[in-house]
């Protein structure tokens, strides 16, 4: 049942560059048409709507995953586990819908957009993504994915042409969900069988699915709740508006970067599972050094385009998305990192104590640095906590596995990078101060940043971009010596 690790990234690897062109394509358009205060309204309300989903989902996806890895290869056990997981995830959403319902959407000011909503919190009950992603099945969630966000830009275009129209949005947004999530279905008769009401064990899975409740629940403090809190603070909208533009970029760097730890996951659990610690190791290294040598040269690279960037990108109105891509952007960073010891490691090898204590200590410094700088400087606050919290994590983290990995060999890994990613940032603003036009300048900028950060990574011969050169060098020699057979 296991698959092929570069194949599995290739899949992963085409859908996130999917994700990445898709907000590129819509951003601009939806920024203008519906406005700063309309995507503040879509923001605050789907935040609050992330919470029910949360907590009615309990950590299911991220355990579902793990536990399916574990017994990827038997039918029977993986049929079991699969049910027992589900009906516990219906019976949980279920209970969750019903609060959601009667909280938010019977009345209030944005209850209509709170009923569509509720197809969210059942679109998320239907997934079964988690199910593919264990059995390292990455082809078919990329493809559904793939088809759905295609279908559902064609509808943003089509259905959405002003700011009255964001119960369309609203619309398209949910109903993509949903219906991608049902179209996995009829993939299953294929991986799964019967199971007898009788074998199902289903509330054995609910204290661990709460152990990982518990560090998600964290997570979402300092990542949704920022957006909750500026919405709920500050009474222009547009502050979240501007708050959720700039986290949209940089969410875009940060899904480039953490590419490689959706195939990883499954992966490291079930080299776990075997007891080979020294392929855990090997695994780790391989991430640290690929995260490392993305994250610079992203963060660098959008601190030089910003302001270039986003007058073309979003339009007039949302010049203070410069100044919060710019403070947000270290973050980069900070969760490529807790990307690999977090998600890849601590979770996939049941050290979930670790995992939680990290997370929330994060958020509890998120929450409490939001209510301070949120009062006094609105999103830039905001930006700030949300920066201090996540390498928090990190450090956190890092202290958690000390004894398995050196934070110093991280550091020593991070020396070629950082200087060329220096390098690259000082030649990408000189360029940038040269040319007045805004496309032509950020065009000529991306172009030479690259083809400099790569250079000067092979003049210091960079072990990873050495070991790069030399197997596409012997992949030419064999297509060579074929073409030279025939």
């Amino acid at each position: 049942m296991a698959k092929s690790l570069k194949k599995n990234y290739i899949y992963n690897l085409t859908y996130q560059i999917l994700v990445m062109i898709v907000p590129l394509i819509t951003t601009p358009y939806l920024s203008r048409v519906l406005g700063a205060e309309s995507i503040g309204i879509y923001s605050y309300t789907l935040s609050i709507t992330t919470y029910f989903i949360l907590f009615g989902s309990l950590g299911v996806a991220m355990y579902g995953q793990r536990e399916i890895a574990y017994v990827q290869e038997d039918i029977e056990k993986r049929s079991k586990v699969f049910y027992e997981i589900l009906l516990m995830r219906f019976t949980t959403l279920g209970i969750s819908i019903i609060i959601f319902y009667i909280t938010f959407a019977m009345k209030g000011q944005y209850s209509v957009y709170y009923k569509i909503l509720l197809l969210e919190i059942i679109a998320n009950a239907l997934d079964i993504s988690w199910f593919f992603q264990g059995i390292e099945e990455f082809k078919k969630t990329v493809i559904r994915n793939t088809i759905v966000k295609v279908v559902s830009v064609m509808c943003i275009f089509t259905f959405v042409k002003s700011s009255n129209d964001l119960n369309k949005y609203f619309l398209i947004y949910v109903l993509s969900t949903f219906l991608g999530n049902i179209s996995l279905w009829m993939y299953m008769p294929k991986y799964i069988e019967r199971i007898s009401i009788k074998e199902l064990q289903i509330f054995r899975h609910l204290k661990p699915t709460v152990g990982l409740f518990v560090p998600q629940v964290a997570v979402q403090i300092y990542t949704v709740l920022d957006k909750t809190m500026i919405g709920a603070i500050v009474e222009d909208k547009s502050e979240v508006g501007f708050y959720e533009q700039a986290q949209k970029m940089i969410k875009l760097l940060i899904t480039i970067s953490t590419s490689l730890g959706t195939v990883m996951v499954p992966r490291m659990a079930n080299t776990f599972a075997r007891g080979d610690k020294k392929k855990l190791i090997e695994y780790i290294n391989m991430s640290f050094r690929f995260v490392l040598i993305l994250v610079f040269p992203l963060m660098f690279g959008m601190v030089s385009v910003a302001n270039k960037f986003v007058p073309i990108f979003y339009g007039s109105g949302y010049e203070k998305v410069i100044i919060l891509i710019n403070i947000i952007v270290p973050i980069v960073l900070a969760i490529g990192l807790s990307n690999v010891i977090g998600t890849q490691y601590l979770l996939p090898t049941k050290k979930q104590k670790e995992y939680t204590i990290s997370v929330t200590v994060g958020a509890f410094v998120n929450f409490i640095l939001n209510m301070i700088f949120i009062r006094l400087w609105k999103s830039v606050g905001a930006s700030i906590a949300t920066v201090i919290a996540e390498f928090t994590v990190t450090g956190v983290q890092f202290y958690m596995i000390r004894k398995e990995i050196k934070f110093v060999d991280i550091i020593k890994l991070m020396k070629n990078y950082v200087v060329s990613g220096l390098i690259m940032l000082c030649i990408s603003v000189i360029i940038g101060k040269i040319i007045n036009n805004n496309i032509v300048s950020i065009t000529i900028q991306i172009l030479v940043a690259v083809l400099v950060y790569f250079t000067v990574l092979i003049v210091l011969k960079d072990e990873m971009i050495i070991d790069g050169v030399k197997i596409i060098k012997d992949k030419l020699k064999i297509v060579k010596c074929q073409r030279g057979n025939k």
